[in-house]
């Protein structure tokens, strides 16, 4: 499964109300780490399906959600289990940051 697009909009749906963690990469098009971030966040989408949803956050896009979680630099990646924050790595991280930041 490729990763969710999340707005504000469906943000309630796709992050809070899931039933299964979710991963949330806050990112923007200009931002070079995000670019090399992007590549890993995708494996992670496909090797997680149906255990943990990835989803991407467009922090241009959505300033509120930006805001609202206090992101103040990207890329931003937080883990929501049951719609609450329960993890987050700023900043480039490598895939197996992010394996072990799932499975704890």
């Amino acid at each position: 499964m490729a990763e969710v697009v999340i707005t504000n909009e469906n943000f309630e749906d796709e992050v809070v109300k899931s039933d299964i963690p979710v991963l949330v990469d806050f990112w923007a098009s200009w931002c070079g780490p995000c670019k090399m971030l992007a590549p890993i966040i995708e494996e992670l989408a496909k090797e997680y399906e149906g255990k943990v949803k990835v989803g991407k956050v467009n922090v241009d896009d959505e300033a509120e959600l930006s805001l609202r979680f206090n992101i103040l630099s990207i890329p931003t990646v937080i883990l929501f289990k049951e719609g609450k924050e329960v993890n987050r790595l700023v900043g480039f991280s490598m895939k197996e940051d992010f394996e072990e930041m799932i499975n704890e």
